[in-house]
């Protein structure tokens, strides 16, 4: 389904997007106790010559993920912005176990995110991905929770604005899928927005939201 609203230009959802052998695997990985108020991200990356990094799944399922979705991906990051598919350096299989209590602030996401996608893992139910019209939270939409649902979009300076948390009951598990690049300048350029205030901003994001939760917007 090829979405456009006022709130993000374009996103594409696919339901029962993971293989069920994948699904099973993600939703049963042995991870540490997350905390109700708490988030725990579990990074894994593999790049273009196939090199992996990981912090929780092992190599042969990274490969496995990446041979099995990146083609998916790259179709919908051709369809949502055909000009950053040139700068694509590597992919993200990232884990994130978000506690029943917390909430992620509206932000956007950093440029050298060229395609960012959210499957939702467990549990049956809870809070999707909230979309925004600007960064104090107009025209709410919710991308509404369904196991095995993926969620993609590619970002912009104006109508990427979104938010998660939990939905105070369960804690919620999600893989995010995102094809990246490591050229943060060339990112900016093709979207016409101010390197050199991206990368300030960026860099004091983290700062910011672990010691005051808000971050620069």
């Amino acid at each position: 389904i090829l979405t456009n609203t006022k709130i993000m230009k374009s996103y594409r959802i696919i339901d029962d997007f993971l293989k069920k052998n994948h699904f099973e695997k993600l939703s049963n990985l042995d991870l540490k106790h997350t905390n109700n108020d708490q988030l725990s991200i579990y990074k894994n990356k593999i790049d273009k010559t196939l090199n992996v990094n990981s912090d929780i799944l092992n190599e042969e399922l990274i490969l496995d993920l990446h041979n099995s979705y990146y083609d998916i991906a790259l179709n919908v990051l051709e369809e949502l912005a055909p000009k950053k598919v040139e700068l694509i350096d590597y992919s993200e299989f990232t884990i994130i176990e978000t506690g029943k209590d917390y909430s992620f602030p509206i932000h956007r996401d950093i440029p050298t995110k060229l395609l960012s996608g959210v499957i939702y893992l467990l549990p049956e139910n809870n809070f999707g991905t909230c979309l925004y019209g600007d960064g104090k939270g107009s025209n709410k939409k919710e991308i509404e929770w369904k196991q095995n649902r993926a969620f993609f979009f590619s970002r912009s300076e104006e109508n990427s604005w979104h938010s998660y948390k939990g939905d105070s009951i369960s804690n919620r598990l999600v893989l995010v899928y995102n094809l990246m690049t490591n050229d943060l300048k060339k990112a900016c350029e093709l979207e016409n927005i101010n390197y050199y205030k991206v990368k300030l901003r960026e860099k004091l994001n983290p700062i910011l939201y672990r010691y005051f939760k808000f971050i620069i917007k």
